[in-house]
């Protein structure tokens, strides 16, 4: 992923316009948004000294011009942070070897009996889940090799009939994947699947190319279940103690409500049915 700093400092200049920032916009322009002189006066930065840190062959740069070039481009706190790992990428790593769920963390898992909850690695990685995430997303059925959120959402075709509002999915799904590719630049694995998503989805090329960056901590899913139906599912994520790479997603629906009542009566359909699905990930 070369050329990553580059990239996604032109694609935060390129949404600002001149005027937004107090600077007279004189003429036409032959790019959108904010020219790199511009950028670099308004940090109070050298000109050179920005378009070799764009160029990602500047010298260390210090949080200060970080910080001062993150406000001018009005960034979040999720692209201020990731605009720091990009601009300081750490030495390439070797293959990682295959993560493992704690035991203790499947006991959790599976002690969630009314509410769907998995674990998620690096590269969203699905890594382990209950028994009602698998009766909800059929986690046990996908081989472990594309067991993904990502291989999911955009080479999976039915995807797009699980998830009726799809192109947020796939926009959430690009954005948390751009913060993982910050933090782990040497990750082979993670550039090979960004590399095989944009060979084979038209969809996946388009929204890595807006180099959106932002967490998916919270927020409310709509799933459409060939058995359940319709289900309206709030999630919180939970960072897994001791492991920088590994997240616990649990969907909670509102007590008493009609998504939680489908649920329950999914989880009876996945334990009792010899042909339902039978349980969790052991890894």
């Amino acid at each position: 992923m070369d050329g990553e700093i580059g990239d996604f400092l032109r694609s935060r200049r390129a949404r600002i316009q001149p005027e937004e920032v107090g600077l007279a916009s004189h003429g036409r322009r032959r790019v959108p948004g904010l020219r790199r002189e511009e950028v670099a006066q308004l940090a109070g930065v050298s000109v050179d000294y920005y378009i070799r840190l764009e160029q990602g062959r500047g010298p260390s740069v210090s949080d200060a011009v970080l910080d001062a070039i993150a406000r001018v481009l009005r960034m979040d706190d999720t692209e201020h942070d990731y605009l720091r790992t990009v601009a300081r990428p750490r030495r390439k790593k070797n293959r990682t070897p295959a993560p493992r769920v704690r035991s203790g963390v499947q006991l959790l898992l599976d002690g969630m009996e009314r509410m769907p909850a998995f674990v998620l690695g690096r590269r969203m990685d699905v890594l382990a889940w209950n028994t009602l995430a698998d009766a909800l997303s059929g986690f046990s059925r996908m081989p472990p090799a594309v067991r993904n959120i990502p291989r999911h959402v955009f080479l999976d075709p039915a995807s797009r009939d699980l998830y009726p509002d799809w192109a947020a999915v796939a926009a959430q799904a690009v954005a948390n994947l751009r913060v993982d590719s910050g933090r782990h630049q040497g990750d082979t694995e993670l550039c090979a699947l960004v590399g095989e998503l944009s060979l084979k989805s038209e969809d996946f090329r388009r929204l890595w190319a807006d180099h959106e960056v932002k967490e998916c901590a919270y927020g409310v899913k709509r799933v459409r279940h060939p058995v359940a139906g319709l289900l309206t599912l709030p999630y919180e994520t939970l960072a897994v103690p001791g492991e920088l790479d590994q997240t616990i997603v649990v969907y909670t629906p509102e007590p008493g409500s009609e998504t939680a009542e489908r649920l329950a009566l999914l989880g009876s359909w996945a334990t009792a049915g010899p042909t339902g699905p039978t349980g969790s990930a052991r890894p």
